[in-house]
């Protein structure tokens, strides 16, 4: 089987994208998509990639997004893939629309697109909803001792503050606080280092995919339990490790904005 896919990124965090809103690949199985997500996200022997997003038609909003990780895991939302998703909409003229509504397994998402000056669409905004903050935890991993910011966005995050997130082995301890037992769905796992109340640095250790570039809902996580914490305001500049976004804390909605780009179309034999 031949399948049609559009390689997309956002700041670094890049997925394979697979349109089947026009009943294409509908034999594409629940049972197969695992297989074929791991097959297609490796590298060298596949496309290589954090993961792929299939879109699909849907009756409760414009359009439905599944996410699959690098290891064949479905995942609840991907604040990246989500304004990928959106820049794959508008440049394919498949709605008139300027907001439109998206179905994941988070909850429905509206992706706004952000013009400038010109009238050039260059960003997406996404409304990534109502953010839970479920509380601190401190945890103990290989001796060392972490307080762990724990936020939901439809999806877990494990957010810890630290003074340098360069010299931090997230290879490491990564992994250990993914898998560890207080987080029955596993977890996201975020470092963040606040460099003022309006700018922060985060690196980022995936559920499924490792460390990645970028990471939209861990990027927004990090705000909120900054700014819980005192530590940050509502209006930050997130830098990640494949660029910047941009975290807006507003009538208790968080809002994440930033770029979305193509890399190429392609075609590969299943």
């Amino acid at each position: 089987m031949k399948i049609l896919f559009t390689k997309m990124h956002g700041i670094g965090n890049d997925y394979i994208f697979i349109d089947r809103t026009k009943n294409r690949y509908l034999e594409l199985s629940d049972e197969r998509i695992p297989k074929i997500t791991r097959y297609m996200s490796k590298e060298h022997f596949g496309i290589g990639s954090d993961g792929i997003i299939l879109m699909e038609n849907s009756l409760i909003a414009d359009f439905k997004m599944r996410i699959f990780n690098k290891d064949g895991t479905e995942a609840e939302m991907c604040g990246n893939g989500i304004r990928c998703f959106a820049k794959y909409i508008y440049d394919n003229k498949m709605t008139i629309k300027e907001k439109i509504k998206v179905e994941t397994l988070a909850g429905i998402k509206e992706v706004e697109y952000v013009r400038n000056r010109k009238g050039i669409v260059e960003e997406y905004r996404v409304n990534m909803g109502i953010p839970k903050f479920e509380g601190v935890i401190r945890l103990n991993v290989l001796n060392q001792i972490f307080y762990i910011n724990k936020v939901n966005l439809g999806n877990p995050h494990a957010v810890i503050f630290a003074k340098d997130v360069d010299n931090i082995n997230i290879n490491k301890y990564g992994p250990l606080i993914e898998n560890n037992k207080i987080f029955p769905k596993k977890t996201n796992v975020e470092f963040v280092q606040m460099l003022s109340k309006n700018l922060i640095k985060m690196r980022v250790w995936e559920r499924g995919s490792n460390e990645t570039l970028a990471c939209g809902t861990g990027a927004c996580a990090s705000v909120i339990a900054g700014n819980y914490q005192k530590q940050c305001g509502k209006n930050v500049k997130v830098l990640l490790k494949g660029g910047e976004l941009y975290i807006n804390l507003e009538n208790n909605y968080v809002y994440m904005q930033g770029i979305a780009t193509k890399v190429f179309d392609g075609i590969i034999e299943i």
